[in-house]
This record gives C-alpha cells, structure tokens and sequence, in this order.
C-alpha cells in the first residue's frame, strides 16, 4: 500500500496476526514502530509504498517458507515493476535474501551481516539502492536489533535526501537549459 510515485519502497516478509485481520501490511505493533522511523526519516507513510515477499499469514506466525515466497513472488516482482522505486528497504532476512539474491543475483548472508550497508542491484532494468535491515518485529522487545534499526534508518533518510537533493538539482539543469533553448 502507498504512493503508486513512491521513491522509496518497504518490503517486509509477511502479514502478521493484525495485518491478516485489517487486510494491510503493517498495522500492528510492528507497524507502529514503522510508523515512528518513518517519522523519524522525514518520510510520510503515504509517500512510500510497503509490502511483503508473502501475502498470506503463514500458520502460527511462523517465518515464510521459500515455497511460499516464490508463490507469491510474480505479485512482489510486479509491484516492484509498478512503482519502480529508487531506494528499497528490505525489512528481515526473508525480504532480503529475496530482493539481493532472487532478484539482484548477488550473495545473501544474512541481516545481521548485511545490513547498515546500501548496495546497488539492478532490478527490471532499474538501478535500484537496496537497504537491508532488520524486521521492526525483531526490534519490539530486543534493544539491539532497535538500535540496528535506528541507525539503518538514518542511512535510509541520508539516500533519500541525497536522491531528492540530486532530483532538484536534474530539473534545475533542465530549467536552465529550458530558458537557454528559448
């Protein structure tokens, strides 16, 4: 759900409990947390657009099986196609590995090693920054994973100023070449 413009893109793994009763992702605890990051990074939750590699609950909230993320992967692919954002955040191991090994081609090895690292994928075509993190799930009752989050998000609000910043600067260029041709 978000911005069909969005620059940046949250891909998560899995609906939980709250989000498989309300039907969107991200709505619980979970969710909450995401919302306050997101309001840390100077981003709205309707500037961006959030999802997850799986679309159904998976039974007792237990983590996605990769059957069930290749499943569901033509409706990730197709978003990612749709929105063709920027900048992704990948939120826990699964959305990870999906979007940096499955898509990008590149070696996963884990959240815990990856992240706090920006890495440059190509996907469909798109030079695409890709930001591993941890799942705000993790972060709820563990303050290390938190404090990864945190930081991470900086990394993520730094990537989006940098990307806005260089936005402006393009169409300033255009205006001035504009007024030039003129």
């Amino acid at each position: 759900e978000g911005s069909l413009d969005a620059k940046v893109m949250f891909i998560g793994e899995a609906p939980g409990r709250s989000e498989d009763e309300v039907g969107r992702p991200f709505v619980g605890a979970a969710g909450k947390l995401l919302n306050e990051l997101l309001s840390s990074s100077d981003m709205r939750r309707e500037e961006v657009f959030i999802t997850n590699v799986v679309k159904c609950r998976p039974p007792e909230n237990r983590d996605p099986l990769e059957d069930e993320i290749l499943s569901c992967s033509h409706f990730t692919n197709s978003i990612i196609q749709l929105i063709r954002p920027s900048i992704i955040v990948t939120l826990g191991n699964h959305a990870g590995r999906y979007v940096i090994e499955f898509l990008g081609g590149s070696r996963w090895y884990g959240v815990s090693r990856m992240r706090g690292n920006v890495y440059k994928v190509t996907l469909f075509g798109k030079e695409t920054l890709v930001i591993p993190t941890y799942h705000p799930a993790a972060a709820l009752y563990n303050p290390a994973p938190r404090k990864a989050l945190e930081e991470d998000f900086k990394l993520v609000t730094s990537k989006y100023r940098e990307l806005i910043q260089n936005e402006a600067k393009a169409k300033e260029r255009r205006r001035t070449l504009l007024d030039f041709i003129r």
